[in-house]
């Protein structure tokens, strides 16, 4: 949950110009502390505000990235129906009779659903038997159109990410779905990030420590956007199987003792979403270009 609050500063000619700031929840300890309220809030918003904690500007709301989020937002819904539409299918085929689930027992899913989908069922069915050919069907129209949807939305989140975000399409293991859940988790307003900590604490990729004694290592964050995470776990997982630089990189530290998750901890951000290959000898690249794949790649509109 977010506030925005309005910052006025008087300008040179004498009027008034607005700064909005977005301001995050209050903390809970402070809340079971101090209780809640609409004043109390309001005041924390500002007291954050004005002594600098809060300092990040809101998210845009009319670019690239808003298409992409309403695109995005009607392909999961169509994925999760999709999902618990074969699965009522598989469910519904387990305790039908046995002359009506044998002829589809061994076919896999886009076969099984053309199949059901080409019946004849009575039309107004009144058996058992009759009923459940007749709910198949339908489920199965419903899979097909719902399938559709699915290919047509990820059609079109890939046109636009080709056409404003052509650096991240080229990123080995970024596709349109996990590309469009970077360049949403990131906002339009390029002046939200300025640093590669602030984009590697938004997405959870920066590292916790976990040393004790005379062992030294860094565990995997928990927090940030956990959409975004998944969507630079998912690259991670391709490279790790399909990129030979991250291939012979992973094999190499794994030789060095590391486990699968402290090998991905430092691939994550710094080094997955980079053109140059993984090496586990160069220092993270501080230079400013960290988001050139990822959040300042989209062309102007």
């Amino acid at each position: 949950m977010h506030w925005q609050l309005r910052r006025r500063n008087h300008t040179a000619t004498g009027g008034v110009k607005f700064e909005v700031i977005e301001v995050n929840q209050p903390s809970r300890e402070k809340r079971r502390r101090k209780g809640k309220t609409d004043q109390l809030d309001a005041y924390s918003a500002a007291e954050a505000v004005m002594s600098g904690r809060a300092s990040s500007a809101p998210k845009g709301r009319n670019g690239l990235v808003e298409a992409l989020r309403s695109l995005r937002t009607v392909r999961e819904s169509a994925l999760r129906d999709r999902t618990a539409t074969i699965n009522q299918i598989k469910a519904m085929l387990i305790s039908a009779p046995d002359n009506v689930r044998s002829p589809y027992r061994s076919l896999k899913t886009p076969r099984l659903v053309a199949a059901l989908a080409a019946t004849r069922p009575q039309r107004q069915p009144v058996t058992s038997e009759e009923c459940t050919r007749y709910a198949l069907r339908l489920l199965a129209k419903r899979y097909q159109e719902l399938d559709e949807q699915v290919r047509d939305l990820t059609a079109q989140i890939d046109r636009l990410l080709k056409a404003h975000a052509p650096g991240l399409m080229n990123v080995f293991g970024s596709g349109p779905d996990t590309g469009s859940q970077l360049l949403i988790t990131a906002g339009d307003n390029t002046a939200r990030l300025r640093s590669e900590n602030q984009f590697a604490a938004l997405t959870g990729t920066c590292p916790r420590p976990a040393s004790s004694g005379k062992t030294e290592r860094n565990r995997l964050n928990r927090g940030g956007d956990r959409k975004a995470n998944s969507a630079l776990h998912h690259i991670v997982l391709v490279r790790m199987r399909y990129h030979q630089p991250t291939k012979d990189y992973v094999a190499r530290r794994t030789a060095e003792g590391l486990g699968k998750k402290e090998i991905m901890l430092p691939q994550a951000l710094h080094r997955a979403l980079s053109l140059p290959c993984p090496r586990a000898d160069t220092p993270r690249q501080r230079t400013g270009h960290y988001l050139k794949n990822v959040y300042r790649c989209h062309v102007p509109q």
